[in-house]
């Protein structure tokens, strides 16, 4: 009779074993379904984010954040506006690329050009990249890039000097034959930024960042960074001038210890 009970308490734990395993299973593979669901939903959701037009001047500019991808079809002779948040400290870098139309019905060259623009319109240089490429005939797609100045949080009202805001990015054709006018192009855009760090800030900053005011079309559109727009009261010199001033201190201190000695010299006589 024991050794029936031992028996059956056996086959019960195996059965219990057995149907946990399953359950484990069973688990692991919702969790699986779970997340390839989850990723296909926020891979949708990542390409659905992306801009697939462009404005066709300023007040229609396109808004985009930095590192997202915008596309565009147009025709080509077509100016293409896409507007995006430049703050200080930073060094923007425009990206496009255009699909150029076939091969086969083009007639010539073509010379392509990105330009930007800062909050006021004001066109502002390009320190590095290729701004202005001719595309050969045969050619099927043509890459501009513009590294601007960096963001400056103010500076003198003469001064072209890049400040935080809204600014443009413009592609077009600059020289073609007039018979590829019209034909249907593709263009991307891509917006990156790196911080300039300290070295580069400035004692001053502006009231508000220059930003589309709130009766113009693009007002709701245009976009800002996402952590808010910087005060411009805090840099890392605050750190490097903190940091010198302690060391100074300490110098100071240091030079002191050394150069005063160990009192008064004993062949000196008392009273003198």
């Amino acid at each position: 009779m024991h050794a029936t009970r031992v028996l059956s308490r056996i086959g019960v734990l195996s059965r219990i074993g057995v149907l946990s395993r399953a359950g484990v299973l069973a688990g692991a593979a919702l969790l699986a379904l779970a997340g390839s669901a989850g990723v296909a939903f926020a891979d949708g959701a990542e390409d659905g984010d992306k801009p697939t037009e462009a404005g066709t001047s300023f007040r229609t500019a396109t808004a985009i954040q930095p590192d997202q991808e915008a596309t565009a079809e147009a025709s080509t002779g077509d100016y293409l506006y896409w507007s995006f948040p430049a703050d200080i400290g930073q060094r923007p870098t425009v990206h496009a690329t255009v699909k150029l139309p076939d091969a086969a019905a083009r007639h010539g060259d073509s010379t392509w050009q990105v330009d930007v623009y800062d909050g006021l319109r004001r066109h502002q240089a390009c320190r590095i990249g290729a701004q202005t490429r001719t595309a050969a005939q045969d050619a099927a797609t043509v890459e501009l890039s513009c590294t601007l100045r960096t963001v400056r949080g103010w500076s003198e009202p003469w001064a072209n000097d890049p400040l935080p805001g809204t600014y443009y990015a413009r592609v077009t054709v600059t020289g073609l034959k007039a018979d590829d006018l019209g034909l249907p192009m593709r263009a991307s855009t891509t917006v990156t930024s790196s911080d300039a760090g300290g070295a580069q800030a400035v004692d001053g900053a502006l009231a508000e960042p220059l930003v589309p005011g709130a009766g113009t079309k693009m007002a709701a559109a245009s976009g800002e960074p996402e952590d808010g727009w910087a005060s411009g009261l805090w840099s890392s010199r605050w750190l490097w001038t903190a940091g010198g001033g302690v060391l100074g201190a300490l110098a100071g201190i240091g030079g002191y210890c050394l150069t005063r000695g160990s009192g008064r010299p004993a062949r000196v006589p008392a009273g003198i």
